[in-house]
């Protein structure tokens, strides 16, 4: 008996042509999707969140503060109100900031910044200032019960620190903003 031919169906290679263009097409879509993405996450990182607003300085505060915060915000709005000779005004959604300046980084990267300012942060208040000068470290030895971040002073209540100190510290950040940055 003669074996039977095994014939195998073997489907039809599509054509190369479709193909190619699917691919350039599909290609197309992820470099327009990755570029996109690129371009908003850059935009994102260059534009800066914290800007001044039309909020209200005392309905962030009567929204935030306890009562001793409260006190301590009004006697620190009259302090750093005196000292750089501007009014409060909200910075994003939880800064209250006194004047402004611009500053350039090395990178290239530009903004504006309130030249000193405060926050409150749960249990704590923050003060907005540079203090990496020497000066300045020797006085907050003499400050009081506080600490500090590159920027940021935490301290709980104002009775906890030497007020004469503090105004000192902020008039010295504010001095050196401008060295920095220009005349502010």
């Amino acid at each position: 008996m003669p074996a039977k031919k095994v014939t195998k169906k073997v489907a039809k290679k599509p054509a190369k042509k479709p193909a190619k263009k699917l691919a350039k097409k599909v290609a197309k879509k992820v470099v327009k999707k990755a570029t996109t993405k690129v371009a908003k996450k850059a935009a994102s990182k260059t534009e800066n969140k914290t800007k001044p607003t039309a909020a209200s300085v005392a309905d962030y505060i009567a929204s935030r503060a306890t009562p001793q915060q409260d006190a301590d915000c009004r006697a620190l709005i009259t302090l750093l109100a005196r000292v750089t000779g501007k009014p409060p005004a909200m910075w994003g959604p939880s800064i209250v900031g006194f004047g402004s300046y611009h500053y350039t980084y090395e990178s290239g990267r530009t903004g504006e910044a309130p030249l000193t300012g405060f926050a409150i942060r749960g249990r704590e208040l923050v003060l907005y200032l540079l203090g990496d000068e020497s000066s300045q470290t020797a006085l907050r030895a003499k400050l009081g019960k506080h600490s500090m971040g590159k920027a940021c002073l935490y301290f709980k209540q104002l009775a906890d620190l030497d007020l004469r100190v503090l105004e000192q510290l902020v008039e010295l950040s504010i001095a050196d903003v401008r060295r920095r940055y220009g005349g502010a």
